[in-house]
């Protein structure tokens, strides 16, 4: 055997994997257009339509444009803290935050988790807050959950640190791991805002619905966000199950799955678009 062909089968074993890690297996094929074809359940593949989910990496297609959506932000640019928050450098940031006592949630934190990545990042994927693993690293999306969103990201050839940035709405754990309230989050919106305007990413995917209604001041469920491209003070913004939920709820994996489809041809249509005003 050829070694492109040995690489090509490490390759597609990789990917399935991955995708049995996210509960997308048996293997997803797109459905044939072949007389009388025996059921799914008679050969162990599950056929979907092309227009869902396929095994293959996301290519772009003839389609409709996506819809894309403008959400008036809760937030307004004003006051001496906001001010303040928004001048400052990564490291002076990163020091900010590091002694931030501006909210109730300071008491109880182990330590403030500022994010991770690529601080110059395309992608930027945002969810709800610290669980008790983040609180003891200092760091995003380091459990179960994180393993999840890891594989998610390979499953698309992404991965944590490269070309990707991983933040919350929320810099400290909430007790009991509840969702942040709103006044927790608004003391936090001036540091996940400024880290949005230094990294200036050209995607922000919201893993689930408190960082979907914080970012797009919607109270929308998920179900209702997903499939439309969404706009966050002017950037493209696409939502999907945060990763915690989709450990819950197996079902919603091939949902998570389709997202990351859509998000991929949407950066592959933008980058499209940008060679062809050049």
């Amino acid at each position: 055997m050829s070694r492109d062909s040995t690489d090509l089968t490490e390759v597609k074993t990789r990917r399935d994997l991955i995708l049995e890690e996210m509960g997308l297996t048996p293997v997803w094929r797109l459905r044939q257009t072949v007389p009388q074809a025996e059921p799914a359940a008679a050969s162990g593949v599950v056929t979907v339509p092309e227009s869902r989910i396929t095994n293959q990496s996301p290519q772009p297609a003839a389609r409709q444009k996506p819809r894309i959506t403008n959400h008036e932000s809760r937030i307004t640019d004003s006051g001496d803290r906001r001010s303040e928050i928004m001048s400052l450098d990564w490291g002076a940031l990163k020091a900010r935050v590091a002694g931030c006592t501006d909210c109730p949630l300071h008491a109880k934190r182990n330590k403030t988790v500022f994010g991770v990545g690529d601080e110059d990042a395309d992608w930027l994927f945002v969810g709800e807050g610290p669980g008790a693993d983040e609180d003891a690293q200092g760091e995003p999306f380091v459990g179960q959950a994180g393993k999840l969103l890891d594989n998610m990201l390979a499953a698309i050839s992404l991965k944590r640190g490269t070309n990707v940035y991983i933040a919350n709405i929320v810099k400290c754990r909430p007790p009991g791991n509840r969702n942040p309230e709103p006044q927790e989050a608004l003391q936090c919106e001036p540091y996940l805002h400024r880290q949005i305007e230094l990294i200036r990413p050209k995607l922000i995917v919201a893993l689930g619905k408190v960082a979907a209604a914080n970012l797009l001041a919607s109270d929308a469920s998920v179900a209702s966000m997903r499939g439309t491209v969404h706009q966050y003070r002017g950037i493209p913004l696409i939502v999907t199950y945060h990763p915690a939920y989709l450990l819950r709820s197996l079902v919603d994996k091939a949902k998570a799955w389709s997202d990351l489809c859509f998000a991929v041809r949407f950066m592959k249509d933008l980058q499209i678009s940008k060679t062809a005003t050049i």
